[in-house]
Order: C-alpha cells, then structure tokens, then sequence
C-alpha cells in the first residue's frame, strides 16, 4: 500500500483522534502535513500536542482563508475535516474541486442544500468521500448485521430504538456550538445521525417517511426554575454562580480544555462553558421519530438527552423472532482528556428470541477503544491497509446522506408537525 499524505482542518475536540492516529500507528502509510483552522492558538496547541505526546514534529499551519493555499503547497492525497457542521461542505467541496479525496467527521453536513451540493460535487470531480461511522464497526453493532444478514430473525419488520444520553455527556451539547440548530442541525442531524445510519446498515434499507415530534424539555433558560436553578449565568468561567452548579463546565481546571478553548477564546470569541441554563439554545433534548423505510419495515426512535445512564436499548422484530441488545456506554466530556475511554463500553448485551424455539444470548467479540470497539477497525480501515469486509462497513457520501436524511426530514417534521417524504428533499440522480 502506497504512502497517502494528509491534511486536517479543524483542529477542536475530534481532530486529535485522527491526527493522533495517523502519526503514531499509520506511520508505515500516512503522513500528516498540515493543519488549518480559523484559530491560530488552537492549531499551535494542536502542534504542541504533536511534539510532545507524539513526538512527532510540528507541522505546518494555515488559516481557514488559506485553505487553497494549503492544498497547492502541500498537494494531499486527503483532506480530513473535523470543523463544525455547518461547514463541513465547504471543505469536503473545496477540496475535491482541488484534487483531492475527503474524510469527513458524521454528519456530512446539515441540511439538504448543502448535501446537494457534495452530492453533485462527487459527481462532477470523480472524488471520493468517506464518512467515518465508528458505530458500524463496534462489535456488537457489527453482529446484529451479521445475524440479520444471516436470516436469524427473518425478514426485520421493526425497529424500538432508543438512546439515553446522560447528564455528563447529554449536557454537553447544550454547552458548546451544538446548542444552535443552524450550526449543527440539532441532535437529530449531529448525535442521531450515527443511530439513523445504523438502522440503514442493519436493514441494508434507507428512510422513505419521517414524522418527528419534541421539544427543549429539560435545559435552556425557561426550564431553569423547574430545574432548581436559582442564579443565571451565561457561561461558567468567571461566575460565582457556577461554582455550585452541578452541569457547569470548569474550563479552568481541566488543562486539556483550557488549552484548547479558554486560551483560544481571544481569536475566536467561542466560549465552550455556556450553561445549560443559559439563553440562546434552540435545539431539542427530547426527541420522538418514526420512520418508514423503503422496504417497509417501520422504526420507532427517542432520544432524550438528561437521562441517569448512556447507551442504547434496541429491539428488532423479524417474521422468524426477535433480537434485543441493550448496551450502556462510559460517559465523557468531548475534548476533556480521556479520549481512549470516549464511548467505551460498561455493559452490553445481545439476545435471539426464535419465533418458536428457547431464546439464547449472543457471545460477541470484545472491542477494546472507543465508540464500543469501533473506533481502532475504523482507524485502521481509513489509514491502514483494509481487509475484506463483507458487512461493507465502510460509508461513503451516499451512506453520508442517507444516514443525514432522516434527521433532516425530521426537523422540517418538527417545524410543520406532519410527516416529510424523503425523496422530496434530494436528488441521488
């Protein structure tokens, strides 16, 4: 396998699981050239971070009004971008208009026109896209493919999906850029896209129908009384009142955070430390959808976001039985420092229930790494050398905007309160 030359930008919370990766384990086959961004201190944090966990020396840095001349001076075989949704098109556009192939975090993007836009983009250029769904390759996940694929259960005919989100990791959302839907789609679009992509991979099917129903139940200023808040404050850095607020985030103490974001706020102005109380958040945290899919089978998905645990809960039924797996997850800060314990498992399990014979417990394989297993297959799939793969796991910008539809559809549902037909929002053609 030939060496591939890379180039990242965005260099917040996610960067540093693909830039750590590429010059430690993929050594033999990537080489990481540069970095671009609208923040200067957070790329010369990023480059400190290469030096001195890494080793490994610095590279060069561009501002994001620079990002062509990144790609002539360097001359990349990737771009992978890691920026916040809104503008993943941007990059993942320009860059194939550059020559060059894309690695892009989930969600593509955040809306149809946009999605549109990579969409003729690939056509038009002949590059390619990958999207990286860690998910499909967690262990667990890849087994109830494997038994769907294999007719355990039959022909599936619906899916109960739920996921919790926790008051750790749950509340992060509403603390930082996510909070606002024009920036990353909500978490119907953000966080819900891994969980509609995996429906679309176990059922090897895509969204036809979507109604969405909910609301800001739980945080954000008008719900602040009910939740016992007594003091409003904007953001936890230098507020007394956020001394005993148990959902404040004390970039100060955490060095990884402060480095990344308190020390870069001067260039910027983002504040990651924005209460969950605060005002100016207009995403949901209570989430209900139900989907039809072109094979008919029909899902009914929550998300709820303030829940005592994380994880998911999913029960497929088929004309042959059932299968269920539960599986609770170790919550995280995004970009607090842990990040070989983000999305690792504490519990799992995975039940077949035959139509007519004594149910039984599936043995798994033990993933190890992030995202339940999932994240070292994924490394190792985008820049290592891929082995033979008949789940097909990979995704590419087709898989992207599927996956993205449904939460799409699902936020014109919740606007309109009716349901949206899929197709009436892109054109594959």
């Amino acid at each position: 396998m030939s060496k591939k030359s890379y180039v990242l930008v965005g260099t917040g919370g996610r960067a540093e699981f693909f830039y750590g990766a590429l010059v430690t384990d993929y050594q033999a086959t990537g080489e990481l050239k540069a970095f671009c961004d609208v923040n200067q201190t957070r790329m010369d944090y990023a480059n400190g971070l290469l030096e001195k966990t890494y080793r490994h020396p610095r590279v060069n840095t561009y501002t994001a009004d620079r990002f062509d001349d990144m790609i002539h001076n360097e001359r990349p075989d990737y771009v992978i971008v890691t920026t916040v949704d809104r503008t993943h098109h941007r990059y993942i556009i320009r860059a194939m208009e550059l020559g060059c192939h894309v690695i892009t975090e989930k969600p593509m993007t955040v809306d149809e026109e946009k999605c549109q836009e990579i969409l003729d983009t690939v056509k038009r250029t002949g590059k390619e896209v990958r999207v990286t769904f860690n998910y499909r390759y967690a262990p667990h996940n890849t087994k109830i493919r494997e038994l769907i694929q294999d007719d355990v259960i039959g022909e599936v005919t619906s899916v109960h999906f739920e996921w919790a989100l926790d008051t750790q990791h749950g509340a992060d959302y509403f603390r930082r850029w996510h909070r606002n839907k024009q920036n990353s789609g909500g978490l119907l679009v953000h966080k819900s896209t891994h969980h509609f992509d995996l429906v679309n991979f176990w059922l090897n099917s895509e969204p036809k129908t979507v109604f969405a129903s909910g609301g800001l139940r739980f945080y954000g200023k008008d719900n602040a009384e009910k939740r016992g808040v007594k003091h409003f404050y904007q953001r936890a850095y230098g507020s007394e009142h956020a001394k005993e607020d148990p959902f404040a985030l004390h970039l100060d103490q955490n060095e990884h955070l402060k480095s990344m974001y308190l020390d870069a706020e001067m260039e910027d102005g983002y504040q990651r430390d924005q209460s969950v109380f605060g005002d100016g958040i207009d995403i949901e945290d209570t989430l209900a959808v139900n989907v039809v899919y072109k094979n008919k089978a029909v899902l009914s998905y929550s998300l709820n976001a303030y829940q005592s645990w994380e994880g998911f809960h999913v029960i497929l039924n088929g004309t042959k039985g059932r299968l269920e797996a539960k599986v609770v997850e170790r919550s995280y800060v995004n970009s607090g420092g842990k990040k070989a314990d983000e999305g690792a498992l504490e519990e799992r399990k995975l039940m077949v229930m035959p139509m007519f014979s004594e149910s039984y417990e599936v043995e798994m394989e033990e993933g190890v790494g992030g995202h339940g297993g999932g994240d070292p297959i994924l490394l190792n799939d985008i820049f290592g050398e891929p082995v033979q793969d008949r789940f097909n796991r990979a995704a590419n910008h087709i898989d992207g905007a599927k996956s993205i539809l449904t939460g799409i559809a699902g936020n014109y549902s919740l606007k309109r309160e009716q349901a949206i037909r899929v197709d009436s929002l892109l054109d594959f053609n």
